[in-house]
C-alpha cells in the first residue's frame, strides 16, 4: 500500500506532523453542526488560514467526496491528511475526526437506555425531536438552494421523491440512475481545461483496494464464523451494505438508514430513530455517527449493556472504515476526475436526486414526530404513509414551529437551538402535566 501522498504541493507551507497532529484534533473537537460547517470549519483552518491546501485542490476534493458513499466531511479530512502526510496523516486526520464524537455518542447512548424512560428525559427529547424536524428540513433548504439551479435538476429532485416516498425504489438504485443521467445529459467539452496526469499505477491502486479490504472485512467475517446467525455479524453486514450505497451525504444515509433499521429490521423505534440524530446533533463529528447509536441499541435489547459497546464497535468499523479505502484508492485520481465534465455531470445528478431523498426524510420524520400512529398503506406498487388524526401531538407542532423561527429568521446554530427546544419541552410537558 503506498505511503505517500504526491510530492508536488506547489510552493505551499508543508507542515510537521505534530503540527498537523494539533489542528486535526482542533477540528475533531469543533466539528459540530453537520456537514456543511465541518466543511466550512476544515476550509477555514487549512485553505484560508494555513494554506496547507490550495482553493481548486480542496474543492476538487470536496467534490469527489461527494461523489462517494458516506461522510463527505469525514473523508474530506482524510484526503487533506493524505494530501500533507501520506496513508498515517489521512488515518490520523480521519479518525480524530471521528473519534470525540464516537466517544461522546457511546456515553449519551449509555445513559439514554439506562435513563431515557424516566418522565424528565422523555420531556428532554420532546423538544429535541422538534427541533430535529427543522433541522433536517434547514439542511434540505440549503442542499436544494445550491443544488437546483436548472429545470432537469428540480425535475431529477421531483422524481427521487416520487420514487423512494410514494413507491419505496430503493435509494441505491435512484442514486444510480440519477448518475447516469447526468453522466449522459453533460455533453459538454472538457478540452478548454488543463490536462492532469495521475500519481499512482494501476497496480498500486489495486495493491491498495486489496489491503482495506481485507482491513475492513476479517473481523466481520471473524465473528461470522463463530456465530453467523448473531446479531453482531447482523450489524456488520448491515452497516457495511450501508458504507457501499448510501451517496449524498449524512442526511442522504439517514433516509435510508431510519426507514430500514424501523421498518424492515426492527432494531429501533421510529421515536428512538429521531432521539439518535438529536443526539448526534449535539456532538462533534460526522451525523452519520448515529449508525453507532442504532447498533448500540440495537445490541442492547439483545445482550445488555456490555453487548452494546460491542455492537457500536462494529458499527463504528463497518461505517468508517470503507471511508479509508475509497480515500486512500481514489485520492491520486481526484485531481484528474475534477477536470472531466461528464463525472461532473453525474455528480450533479447525484446532488440533486439527494434533494429530493432529503424532502422524503424530512415528511417521513415530521409525520411520526407529529403523530403517535403511522401507518402504511399499500395498494399495489404505491406505499402511502397514513398518520391518525387524532394522535397528532400540538406541542410538538408549536415548539417546531417556534424552532423554525429561531434558525431561519433568527439564524441561531445548531446546538442553541437544540438546548433551548429541550428546556422548552421541559417545561411544556411540566405544565401540561
Amino acid at each position: 500500500m503506498p505511503q505517500s501522498a504526491p510530492a508536488e504541493l506547489d510552493d505551499r507551507p508543508t507542515p510537521s506532523r505534530a503540527e498537523a497532529l494539533k489542528v486535526w484534533i482542533r477540528i475533531g473537537l469543533l466539528s459540530f453542526g453537520g456537514p456543511a460547517a465541518q466543511i466550512a470549519l476544515m476550509h477555514r483552518e487549512i485553505v484560508e488560514t494555513r494554506n496547507w491546501l490550495s482553493e481548486k485542490q480542496y474543492l476538487n476534493a470536496l467534490s469527489f467526496c461527494m461523489l462517494l458513499p458516506g461522510p463527505e466531511a469525514m473523508q474530506l479530512a482524510t484526503y487533506a491528511g493524505w494530501r500533507l502526510h501520506g496513508t498515517l496523516g489521512g488515518l490520523i486526520a480521519g479518525l480524530l475526526f471521528v473519534l470525540p464524537g464516537a466517544i461522546v455518542i457511546g456515553i449519551l447512548a449509555t445513559a439514554y437506555v439506562l435513563y431515557g424512560d424516566l418522565p424528565s428525559v422523555s420531556a428532554l427529547f420532546l423538544g429535541v425531536k422538534a427541533a430535529v424536524i427543522v433541522i433536517v428540513i434547514e439542511a434540505l433548504s440549503r442542499v436544494a438552494s445550491r443544488a437546483l439551479s436548472l429545470f432537469e435538476h428540480w425535475l431529477t429532485a421531483l422524481l427521487a421523491f416520487i420514487g423512494i416516498f410514494f413507491f419505496t425504489v430503493p435509494f441505491p438504485l435512484i442514486i444510480a440512475l440519477a448518475a447516469l443521467f447526468g453522466y449522459l445529459r453533460n455533453t459538454a467539452s472538457s478540452n478548454d481545461l488543463v490536462p492532469v496526469g495521475v500519481s499512482r499505477s494501476g497496480f498500486g491502486t489495486l495493491s491498495t483496494i486489496s489491503v482495506w479490504l481485507v482491513i475492513w472485512w476479517a473481523p466481520i467475517l471473524l465473528v461470522g464464523a463463530f456465530d453467523s446467525e448473531g446479531l453482531l455479524f447482523e450489524i456488520g453486514l448491515f452497516f457495511s451494505k450501508l458504507a457501499v450505497v448510501t451517496f449524498g451525504g449524512a442526511y442522504a444515509v439517514l433516509a435510508y438508514l431510519g426507514q430500514d433499521v424501523v421498518s424492515q429490521y426492527g432494531w429501533i423505534s421510529a421515536g428512538e430513530m429521531i432521539d439518535g440524530l438529536g443526539l448526534a446533533e449535539t456532538t462533534p463529528g460526522p451525523l452519520i455517527l448515529v449508525t453507532e447509536y442504532v447498533g448500540f441499541l440495537a445490541a442492547y435489547r439483545d445482550g445488555g449493556l456490555w453487548f452494546a459497546f460491542a455492537g457500536a464497535l462494529m458499527t463504528l468499523w463497518a461505517t468508517f472504515t470503507p471511508c479509508f479505502l475509497w480515500i486512500f484508492a481514489g485520492a491520486p485520481y481526484i485531481d484528474w476526475i475534477g477536470s472531466q465534465a461528464r463525472l461532473r455531470g453525474a455528480l450533479t445528478a447525484i446532488t440533486a436526486a439527494v434533494v429530493g431523498v432529503i424532502l422524503n426524510l424530512s415528511i417521513w420524520f415530521a409525520l411520526h414526530v407529529f403523530f403517535a400512529e403511522v401507518s402504511a398503506e399499500t395498494y399495489g406498487p404505491l406505499t402511502l404513509w397514513t398518520p391518525d388524526p387524532a394522535t397528532l401531538d400540538l406541542r410538538v407542532v408549536a415548539l417546531s414551529c417556534c424552532c423554525a423561527f429561531l434558525l431561519f429568521k433568527l439564524k441561531w446554530g445548531i446546538i442553541r437551538v437544540l438546548a433551548t427546544a429541550s428546556f422548552a419541552g421541559f417545561v411544556i410537558t411540566l405544565i401540561s402535566g
